[in-house]
């Protein structure tokens, strides 16, 4: 008898394969990223047919093989369901859900990164804050976990943690008054700024959806982001481009 295992994650992806199949993209807390054949779920009588959806959130019954995994059951616990009527929502949500697929591995331990999603997805659907906002957030939480942030609590050259006025985007971090007539490429950066970049690499994932932005500020909060983004991905995600375009004022 195959023996069987349960883990928690989400469905990151999932694409048609043969007739009746789907192979799914799930991240999960215990394995990190697996892939998993779910068999016959794309019949419509398929008790499978809403487990296998992106966006899902359960624990996921399987069996091992060598390379991939093989779906046998699934407990749902969350399907998102305002993501399906809600257009902007929905894209942001996909970005994420691709974000998390380009930088997480497999077999590597992925709860905080299952629980940041879970708990941005649960944002979209309450939109209690501004879509660009939770998007960049989410952004930055990410680069955290992945360990390729920006120095935002002292100077990148000298360590001081005073007077930190500057953001130098080649070295990804705040540079002090002193160190700044010594460091190319700069741009000034708001306190307001500094502190909500400083609030999101330090909170809880439970704290990070529970804060506004004047308009300023979050523009350079979402320009600082988004820059460290680019620079740190190795290429840009496929879904960045309609995303920006379904976002635009």
């Amino acid at each position: 008898m195959v023996s069987q295992i349960v883990l928690t994650g989400m469905v990151l992806s999932s694409m048609p394969v043969g007739e009746y199949d789907k192979r799914l993209v799930i991240l999960t807390a215990e394995r990190g990223k697996i892939s998993a054949f779910s068999r016959g779920s794309r019949r419509q009588n398929s008790t499978m047919l809403g487990a296998t959806e992106p966006c899902v959130f359960g624990k996921f019954t399987l069996t091992e093989g060598v390379k991939s995994y093989t779906l046998v059951g699934a407990d749902i616990q969350k399907y998102y369901m305002e993501l399906r009527t809600d257009i902007e929502s929905a894209y942001v949500a996909f970005y994420c859900l691709e974000f998390a697929s380009v930088t997480t591995r497999e077999n590597l331990e992925a709860r905080q990164i299952l629980n940041l999603l879970a708990a941005t997805l649960n944002a979209l659907c309450k939109k209690k804050i501004p879509l660009k906002l939770i998007r960049r957030i989410f952004e930055l939480k990410m680069l955290v976990f992945n360990g390729e942030y920006p120095q935002v609590f002292q100077c990148v050259k000298c360590g001081r943690t005073e007077e930190l006025q500057d953001f130098s985007t080649d070295m990804l971090g705040t540079v002090c008054t002193r160190c700044k007539k010594y460091t190319r490429r700069t741009l000034p950066v708001m306190a307001s700024t500094l502190y909500a970049l400083q609030y999101v690499i330090s909170a809880d994932i439970d704290k990070l959806y529970a804060f506004t932005l004047k308009e300023d500020v979050s523009k350079e909060f979402e320009f600082i982001v988004d820059y460290c983004v680019r620079k740190v991905l190795e290429q840009p995600l496929k879904s960045a481009k309609m995303l920006d375009l379904v976002m635009e004022p």
